[in-house]
């Protein structure tokens, strides 16, 4: 993939997962949506209360058969830590660590289930595949598929297409 489709990938997929972080925003409150033709009652997503909680559920993903035999290659530890700054959270392939900002009141953008998914599907890639490629899309779409569910993959799925995300 080149430099500029590349970026472009990396574009559409943060696009894509803002897009749907509003539409699981908006069904906290009424969780029936139209996507695509199809109505669809959208589970939960978790949100976070500090780091320690961030860390539990990334252990219990990691924990769980089917994300074990899937990417066995690449299921080993990971460290969660307090991020400085509130622009963004990342994953550090040195030492296997996912940074998230954390607010010092209230619950912060970063502290919720769609965004952990997002670094522990860069952690799945190991570290030949550290970009927002369709590899990562693909690894992407299955966790959010396993994790929170299939109606959120669906809007997932449809909203990378949106964007012109390539999924692989």
């Amino acid at each position: 993939m080149s430099g500029r489709a590349r970026d472009r990938q990396r574009s559409a997929v943060y696009a894509a997962e803002d897009q749907v972080a509003r539409i699981l925003d908006r069904a906290a409150h009424y969780p029936v949506v139209e996507i695509a033709g199809s109505r669809l009652t959208l589970p939960p997503e978790r949100r976070f209360a500090d780091i320690a909680s961030v860390q539990r559920h990334v252990d219990a993903v990691l924990a769980l058969p089917w994300v074990r035999q899937r990417w066995s290659d690449a299921v080993r530890p990971v460290r969660v830590r307090e991020r400085g700054g509130a622009a963004r959270a990342h994953y550090e392939v040195a030492g296997a660590v996912i940074a998230v900002p954390v607010p010092e009141h209230g619950t912060g953008w970063a502290l919720r289930e769609l965004v952990v998914l997002h670094e522990i599907a860069h952690h799945l890639g190991g570290s030949e595949d550290t970009g927002h490629g369709p590899a990562f899309a693909g690894r992407m779409l299955e966790l959010v598929d396993g994790i929170i569910g299939a109606e959120v993959a669906l809007v997932l799925r449809v909203a990378l297409a949106d964007q012109g995300a390539a999924v692989g």
